[in-house]
């Protein structure tokens, strides 16, 4: 069950692909990523968090917030994850490119009413969890 409280955590888990995957591709043209496995299994890496984090959300979230096409961003993460073997690699550029650009300026509006000592505790407490056996 989905907790409206994790809500932030999965938010911050948003952000922090968004950021991870406009780095990776920032000067990299669309010929290098086709040419470049590791950095292509490393953005759909990010896009797959991107959707998993989403479809974590609560319901409440993503219908409050409905200018965001969370079915969509979902949507893209089974396909990466399921139907792998026909990924194209000019949609995943155009997602990062386009969409991930777009994303994460909305994001930062969701995040910046929010308690900004939000990102301190989780980061704080994923650095406890990685210390528990």
């Amino acid at each position: 069950m989905r907790e409206q409280v994790r809500d932030d955590g999965r938010l911050l888990h948003i952000q922090d692909a968004i950021a991870k995957a406009l780095s990776f591709t920032e000067h990299v043209s669309l010929e290098e990523y086709k040419a470049n496995t590791m950095l292509k299994y490393a953005v759909i890496k990010c896009i797959e968090i991107i959707g998993e984090a989403s479809y974590k959300l609560t319901h409440e979230f993503r219908k409050k917030h409905s200018n965001i096409a969370w079915d969509e961003i979902i949507a893209m993460r089974h396909i990466l994850v399921h139907g792998y073997y026909q990924t194209e690699d000019s949609i995943v550029w155009g997602t990062v490119k386009i969409t991930c650009h777009s994303y994460k300026s909305r994001l930062k509006q969701y995040t910046k009413t929010r308690n900004s000592s939000v990102r301190r505790n989780f980061q704080f407490r994923f650095l406890l969890s990685s210390f528990v056996p």
